[in-house]
């Protein structure tokens, strides 16, 4: 976070900004809970949205215990904010844009729980970091963080960082990170075998591991469009226009010249995406034509 730009004196700011993630984190929950009982609860069999677009979450997520990957994230993530504290990177708590994304995430997160019941235990946390990366993550266990360069750069409005919130979190419901670690230990398990039973030597071990690369990255591009179709269900619950994954990507294509094939990519084409988004919206919109709106509304994170 630029120094100047930066209300709170560089000793108290890591500190005050660590004090304001727990409580933030244990009111987010607290407030989830409350809400869910409200408007979550009142979508009806009429409603059911992407739901039967989306299959079950992977057994090989199964090998892998959810606790494990959880508190694993917890400490990245706290390890993380720490750092970025200490480099002044890390927004304060009064930052308006930090209060813009948790404001976001206040409404998007009570319908979590419909995607993943873990999600009710989930102690959430949003921060904002200052990095010049079009990027933003949710771990397992609902650590959020959005780098400002992606709010800059895209000068994204409230239904634009909705629908990248609901993407992010959607990765998390949806258990991706821990599917990829059971694929990736059944894969290396695969290989071991192959290899040994096969005599294949170190050269065809080589192109073995390459073969189980270019796998998870297929799993990969399966997990960011499923992410798409959920993260629009719950920015539409939550009172976001959907349709704003359109012109998001459309910006984030605008920003990817010279991005690598998609058979090469984790991402699908921004084009695809595009597509795919435009060809659910007729599922989402009614969600979102019904959901109540946001009361205030957040002015872009200008460069400066």
């Amino acid at each position: 976070m630029n120094p100047a730009t930066c209300p709170i004196p560089a000793a108290a700011c890591g500190l005050c900004a660590l004090r304001e993630r727990r409580r933030f984190g244990g009111w987010l929950a607290a407030a989830g809970a409350a809400a869910w009982a409200g408007p979550a609860a009142a979508q009806g069999a009429g409603d059911a949205g992407v739901r039967d677009d989306v299959g079950r979450t992977s057994r090989m997520a199964q090998l892998v215990p959810a606790e494990q990957v959880e508190g694993q994230a917890a400490q990245q993530y706290l390890q993380l904010t720490r750092e970025a504290g200490a480099q002044r990177q890390l927004a304060p708590p009064n930052h308006p844009q930090v209060l813009r994304l948790r404001a976001i995430a206040q409404r998007i997160v009570p319908f979590a729980p419909a995607w993943n019941e873990r999600a009710r235990r989930w102690r959430w946390e949003v921060n904002l970091l200052g990095s010049p990366e079009l990027n933003a993550f949710c771990m397992p266990g609902g650590k959020i963080a959005f780098y400002s360069g992606i709010l800059k750069k895209l000068r994204l409005d409230d239904d634009e960082v909705a629908a990248i919130m609901g993407h992010e979190m959607a990765h998390a419901l949806r258990e991706h990170a821990r599917e990829r670690m059971g694929k990736g230990m059944a894969t290396r398990g695969l290989i071991d075998l192959g290899s040994a039973a096969l005599g294949l030597g170190q050269l065809g071990r080589m192109a073995a591991q390459g073969a189980g690369q270019l796998a998870q990255l297929k799993f990969s591009r399966d997990d960011e469009t499923e992410a798409d179709i959920v993260g629009m269900d719950l920015a539409a619950r939550a009172g976001y226009d959907p349709a704003a994954g359109v012109q998001l990507w459309q910006k984030m294509l605008a920003a990817s010249r010279g991005a690598p094939p998609q058979w090469l990519s984790t991402h699908p084409a921004s084009q695809t995406r595009i597509r795919d988004i435009q060809a659910k919206l007729p599922k989402v919109q009614p969600l979102y034509a019904k959901a109540a709106k946001p009361t205030q509304r957040y002015a872009p994170f200008t460069a400066g």
